[in-house]
Parts: C-alpha cells; sequence; structure tokens
C-alpha cells in the first residue's frame, strides 16, 4: 500500500480549560505572587546589597522594583491575551517556533525547580535554627541533632513531600495563612523599628546613612544586578494563568498589587535595618561585610532585641515555606503547559478527575526538586543560574509584548501596557544589562544554564521534537491566528480550470487559510499559443473573463475574500508552477475530474514533481460542497511522510465543524495476534497525534486492502491518501490510489508534503 499515509501528525490543543479549573480569585492569585516575592529574597540578599553599596541599597531596591513592575506590565499583557497556565513558556509558544518555546520553558522550568530547590533549604536551614535556639533559649543544651545539617535536609525534604501532596489533592497554591503570617511578622519588624527612629535624634539617623553610596554607581549597580530576583515571582502569577478566574483582569492586578506588598516592606525595611540596625557607630556596610546572611537578625536584635531577632527566624521559615510553595506550584503548570504540548512527556498532562490537579506534572517536579536537594553540590551556583535565567527570560518577554501587540491585529490585549513600546523597550533593556552583569559576575551560572540547555535539547530531538512539531502544527491548524502572532501571511494558490469546482475548491482554501490570517489566490491560466494575437482571436479573453466572474461570484457567495489572478501560457501546468515559485505560495490546492490508470502518468503527476511545496489534490463529484461532509476515512499504512501535512489539513477540517474521522488499517487475515495488538496501538497513538479531536480507529483483517478501503469510502464522507514518492522529484498517485478512485464515486484528497 504505497500511497497511504504516514504515521504520526500530531494535534496541538492544549486542554480546554473549564470553569472548575479556574478557581483563583484575586485574592488567591496575587497571594502566589506574595508568597514567592515577600521575605526569602530580602532575607537572603539584603546583606549582599548592603555589603557592595551601603545605605544606597534602599535605591537598588527601588531602581530593582521600577524594572520589576516595567516586567510585570509585559507579563500582565500577554497573560490576559493568552490566559492559559505556563508564563513566558506559553508566550514564546503562541509567538515562536515550537524549538524557541521548547527552550525556553525548559530553562524556566529548570529555574523554577532551582527556585524551589533553594527555598526548599532555606526552610530546613531556618527550621534546624530555630529548633537548635529554642533549646538555648530554654536553658537547656540543644542535642547534637540540633545541629546535624542532615536533619535540615530532612526537614527541606519532608516539606518538599508536604506539600506536593497538598497541591495534589487540593486545586490552588495555598498557603493564604502563611502568607498573613509573614506579612504580619515583616510588619511589626518594621513599626518596631519606626518606633526606634522616632525615639532616636535625627541627626543619628541621618549619620547612620552616611556614606549613602559607599562604592558610587558602579556599586548601586552592582547591588541591583544581586539583589533583582528578590523581586521574582509575580510571574509565577502568570505561569499559574489557566486557574485564574476572570484572567483578563484578575492577572495584571494580581501581579501589580503583588509586587506593591513586596515594596511596601522591602523598602521601609531596609531603611529600618540602615538607621537603627547598628549600633556603636558600626556602619550597615560593614556589618553587612561581616555577616551578609546574618544582617537582618542582627539589626532587628539591636531595636527590638531577643524577640526581634525570633522575629526574624519566623519570619524566615514562614517566607521559605510560602516561597517554597509558590514555586512548585508554577513549576509544575509550567510542566503541565509543556506536556500538553508533547514537549515533555504526554503522561505529565493528566488531571485528576474530581479536583482537576496535575498530579503526575506535580510529582515530576517534586522528584526532581528532592533529587537536586539531594545531590545539588553547589547550590550558591545553581541559584545564581536559575537568577540568570528569569533575567533572560524576562528580557525574552519585553521583546515577546512588543511582537504580541504589533501582530494581534483587530483582537489586541484585553490589558495593554501604558506608554507602549517604551515600557518594553525599557524594562528589556534593564532585564537584559542586569543579566549580562550576572553571567560576568558568576561565571559558572552561565555554564550551568548552558549545560541544562544543552541537555534539553539533546531530550527534545530524541524524544520529543516529532510529536511536539505535530501538536504545533494541528495548534495552528485549529487556531489559525497563531500564524499571525508568528509575523507569517500563508498564501495557498487555487489554479482553477472548470468553473464548476470553484465554490468546492474555494471553500476548502478558505478552511485551510482563512482570510484573517493570510491570503487565497485564484489562478486562472489562458491557455494560447506562443503567436496568439488577442485582436485575431479573442476567444482565451472571452473564456477567461466568464471564467473570471464564476469565481469572483462563488467568492462573493461564500463570503470569502479572495484575490484572483489571470497568467497567459501555452502550457497551463509549467505556468502554475512559475506563478507557486513567484509568489512563494506555502501551499497550492488542485482539482482534477478523474485519476486515471496507472499507465496514463498525467500532466498533474509532472506538476506535482516539479512543486517544493505543500500540495493537495482533489478529486470530488460535481457541486461536491465542504460543508456537507461530516465524515473523513484516512487510511494508514507505513510511513508516507505527510503527517504534519495531514495534521494541519484534520486541524483545519474540524475546526469550524466537527466531523468524524475514522483511521483505518487494513492488515491480512492471517496477522498474528500479537501483532495485532501492537498494530492496534500503534493507531491509537497516531490517532491522538493528528486528529484535532475525537477520532475512531478500526483494524480490519482482510486480503483485499483495496476492496475493503474502497468499501468503507463508499459510506460517504472524504477519503484522504497520500502520495507517492518515488524521489524527491517523482511523485505519483501510486497504484493504491488509483484503485481506490477507479472503484469509488466519493471525494478523494490527495496530499503531499513539502520537498
Amino acid at each position: 500500500m504505497p500511497a497511504t499515509l504516514s504515521e504520526d501528525a500530531n494535534l496541538g490543543r492544549g486542554a480546554t480549560i473549564t470553569d472548575q479549573e479556574r478557581h483563583l480569585g484575586l485574592f488567591a492569585a496575587t497571594g502566589v505572587g506574595v508568597g514567592a516575592i515577600v521575605g526569602g529574597g530580602i532575607l537572603a540578599l539584603a546583606g549582599v546589597a548592603f555589603s557592595v553599596t551601603g545605605p544606597s541599597a534602599i535605591v537598588a531596591f527601588a531602581l530593582n522594583g521600577l524594572i520589576a513592575m516595567l516586567t510585570a506590565l509585559s507579563f500582565a499583557e500577554m497573560a490576559s491575551k493568552f490566559p492559559e497556565s505556563g508564563g513566558t513558556y506559553t508566550f514564546s509558544r503562541k509567538v515562536l517556533s515550537v524549538e524557541a518555546a521548547f527552550s525556553v520553558g525548559w530553562v524556566v522550568w529548570f529555574a523554577s525547580i532551582v527556585a524551589a530547590v533553594l527555598y526548599a533549604i532555606g526552610f530546613g536551614f531556618f527550621g534546624l535554627i530555630f529548633v537548635h535556639d529554642l533549646f538555648e533559649a530554654t536553658g537547656r543544651t540543644a542535642p547534637a541533632w540540633a545541629s546535624d545539617q542532615r536533619i535540615a535536609t530532612g526537614i527541606a525534604v519532608a516539606a518538599i513531600m508536604l506539600l506536593s501532596l497538598h497541591l495534589a489533592i487540593k486545586t490552588g497554591g495555598g498557603g493564604p495563612w502563611a502568607n498573613v503570617g509573614k506579612v504580619f511578622v515583616f510588619g511589626v519588624l518594621i513599626l518596631g523599628g519606626l518606633w526606634a527612629i522616632a525615639r532616636q535624634p535625627i541627626s543619628q539617623t541621618t549619620d547612620s546613612l552616611q556614606p549613602f553610596y559607599s562604592a558610587g554607581t558602579l556599586g548601586l549597580i552592582q547591588a541591583m544586578g544581586y539583589s533583582f530576583i528578590a523581586l521574582q515571582g509575580f510571574d509565577l502569577i502568570a505561569a499559574v494563568g489557566g486557574e485564574v478566574r476572570n484572567p483578563a483582569k484578575t492577572i495584571p492586578r494580581a501581579m501589580i498589587l503583588s509586587l506593591t506588598i513586596a515594596l511596601v516592606i522591602y523598602l521601609p525595611l531596609l531603611f529600618v535595618i540602615a538607621t537603627v540596625g547598628t549600633s556603636n557607630g558600626e556602619s550597615v556596610t560593614a556589618i553587612a561585610q561581616a555577616d551578609p546572611e546574618g544582617i537582618i537578625a542582627v539589626a532587628a536584635r539591636n531595636f527590638l532585641g531577643s524577640s526581634g531577632y525570633w522575629l526574624v527566624i519566623v519570619a524566615a521559615i514562614l517566607s521559605m515555606f510560602t516561597a517554597l510553595q509558590a514555586n512548585l506550584f508554577a513549576a509544575s503548570r509550567i510542566g503541565l503547559a509543556m506536556s500538553r504540548d508533547r514537549t515533555l512527556p504526554s503522561w505529565m498532562s493528566q488531571l485528576t478527575s474530581n479536583r482537576r490537579t496535575p498530579v503526575y506534572s506535580i510529582i515530576a517536579t517534586s522528584i526532581l526538586v528532592i533529587v537536586l536537594v539531594l545531590a545539588l553540590p553547589d547550590v550558591a551556583a545553581a541559584g545564581a543560574a536559575s537568577s540568570l535565567i528569569f533575567l533572560i527570560t524576562f528580557a525574552i518577554a519585553h521583546w515577546l509584548c512588543i511582537l504580541v501587540r504589533r501582530r494581534s491585529g483587530a483582537t489586541p490585549p484585553p490589558f495593554r501596557t501604558p506608554f507602549f513600546p517604551a515600557v518594553p523597550i525599557l524594562g528589556g533593556s534593564a532585564c537584559l544589562g542586569l543579566a549580562v552583569f550576572q553571567g560576568i559576575a558568576v561565571p559558572s551560572a552561565g555554564t550551568i544554564a548552558i549545560v541544562w540547555l544543552s541537555i534539553g535539547g539533546i531530550l527534545f530531538l530524541s524524544l520529543f521534537a516529532r510529536r511536539a512539531r505535530l501538536m504545533d502544527v494541528t495548534t495552528i491548524a485549529a487556531h489559525p491566528e497563531l500564524a499571525r502572532l508568528r509575523g507569517n501571511t500563508p498564501l495557498v494558490l487555487v489554479p482553477i480550470a472548470n468553473p464548476q469546482n470553484a465554490r468546492a475548491m474555494i471553500a476548502l482554501a478558505d478552511t485551510l487559510v482563512p482570510a484573517e490570517v493570510g491570503r487565497v489566490l485564484l489562478h486562472h491560466v489562458v491557455v494560447a499559443d506562443h503567436d496568439w494575437n488577442p485582436v485575431a482571436d479573442s476567444r482565451p479573453l472571452d473564456r477567461s473573463q466568464e471564467m473570471n466572474r464564476e469565481l469572483l461570484y462563488a467568492s462573493a457567495e461564500l463570503g470569502i475574500r479572495a484575490e484572483t489572478l489571470t497568467t497567459v501560457s501555452h502550457s497551463p501546468m509549467q505556468e502554475i508552477a512559475r506563478v507557486t515559485r513567484l509568489h512563494r505560495c506555502e501551499s497550492v490546492l488542485l482539482g482534477l475530474s478523474e485519476i486515471g490508470p496507472e499507465e496514463q502518468k498525467s500532466a498533474l503527476e509532472d506538476l506535482l514533481s516539479q512543486l517544493d511545496v505543500e500540495v493537495l489534490v482533489l478529486r470530488a463529484p460535481k457541486n461536491w460542497l465542504l460543508a456537507d461532509t461530516k465524515k473523513i476515512l484516512v487510511p494508514v499504512a507505513g510511513r508516507g511522510g505527510h503527517d504534519y501535512l495531514l495534521a494541519r489539513l484534520l486541524g483545519s477540517l474540524s475546526r469550524k465543524q466537527k466531523r468524524q474521522v475514522t483511521f483505518l488499517r487494513v492488515v491480512p487475515k492471517a496477522t498474528p495476534a500479537a501483532d495485532l495488538k501492537r498494530i492496534r496501538r500503534e493507531l491509537n497513538r497516531m490517532a491522538r497525534d493528528n486528529s484535532a479531536g475525537e477520532s475512531d480507529r478500526e483494524v480490519i483483517c482482510s486480503d483485499d486492502p483495496v476492496g475493503t478501503v474502497a468499501t468503507r469510502a463508499g459510506e460517504g464522507g472524504l477519503v484522504i491518501l497520500g502520495i507517492q514518492r518515488i524521489s524527491p522529484h517523482q511523485k505519483l498517485f501510486g497504484h493504491f490510489t488509483r484503485k481506490i478512485a477507479a472503484q469509488t464515486a466519493c471525494p478523494i484528497m490527495v496530499i503531499s508534503r513539502r520537498g
């Protein structure tokens, strides 16, 4: 059966998001951002910022807050346009190629996983400190295990497992009370510090801020580079966008609100640390250089006594816990989005039937986090790599925002960034500059990012590429506006010689390339000799005018905006090939009345061999209408190599109306049972990969495959077959196609992929 279709062709729909899945309101969505941003970053990075720039760390955080706000605006615009889970990966998938989108998703998934690792380790570390110091605070000697780092690791692993279980059985990120608790604790620290400031002379407050720029402009920039990641986390709201109610309004508000809450906490807290967090005339710069990790605890002890120290420990535990929870939540949703697109294993996209939670994506993400907690040799370098990746992807997000706005046409995003394109240009430039600084400051970060990306590239090309590309093809077929978002304006050429076929051909062409995203060019060739004189013989012109009237009438009647082109040539097939090359057509739709016997090689087959584009040949009865076709039969055997074109065709045909697609495999009666089982499994996989919706799969045992397919084809509908490729430049209808055509009167479409 040489003319049967190839095996795999995927459909990428991305599962429909139900109201049950959209369960996060403004408070819960903001909680995801607050949980990820507030606490962990400033506890870890305030000391570093003070050590390199002194009190002007306040300015560094404020400038980073401005950059983060600009970035959040770009994220909010795209999240309102694409309210699905996945964040930067989803935005990339809509606008870039599937390979580029995988690269972005792969590194963002890794960055979120590493962030979860860091917060899990931090939770274990501060949890162990809490236990150790609690013993000493009560006058007892702390046992040896209270200082054992293995216990801290065990606490981290236990927290990961507990939160993973919680995410699997409960919708949403959870942890609202932990967020409220840590915000309350930070509020107490700030109010205590402000009270201490009010009680000391103003001169003492101003003196503690001198020298304000201890390392000048360079130190300020360094502090920004080191501490920007403390404001990362607003992007996680976009990463869980598929679970947010009223996303066009809720996501932008939640992003801005979470960043605002973070800055309202961070800036006063930094001011308090710089002004009343020191004693005995010491500068905050010197204290931070001596103990950057403990600067906030030291400062709190100075103005609140031991109670301040304990407040910091409690704030640290709550901050690490909520940040771990938010990153696990977001990373599992990035994995879910990628698995739905087949850029990760498809089993990760399965949802529980009752809660609709991606339990397998949660498990896979959590296992990776646990493995890295146990095995990561250089946590600091991995953290720097995570920061670098986030900065690069933020810069990409700004660029994507510009592309989305310019390519959205008549359907712009519901939320639009003000002062466009200044906001994404400034924000993207700042993020890229900080990324360059991070790469220079921590060279190992870039190495880790490149190694991880290389691992992903190998996995993608060896395991995921084919199915992911097929899914991408079908996604674009089902949602043609994605072609416009990717900057493509596909053109389909429709040569028409018989006006009776005009309606069917125009309708089919518009289904393949809708007018809002591409162009349909109707081509009529006036056949005339080289020495034709139109003045002496006007008959070819008269026929051409009549043909153009028919084409325009049919287009208007169908409500399709098609263009017409009339050319003159003594060789119609050569002229069609020339026009195809001249206009750089993506595909050509041809019609013919009959497919002749094998011994009569047609001029159409010569044309097929000349065309290096996708070609679809339709043989249909007179007055056949695509809208009346409810059934599609796809005979399958072997690998014809037409899977991408088949996926696009089926996705296009099923976009506007539901059609019953049946994949049929005919095997000899003597086929062993074990082979039958394998064939059914392969057919099921192919059907899932090729059909844009539900499809039927049949395996029929028969020693007469042509007769079997002809009988099924006679039951009505459209039969889709693949061209037989002898070589790249020799394509034939093939024995199987000719036999089917001879024994049936049903519409048949023969497809030929590019190349």
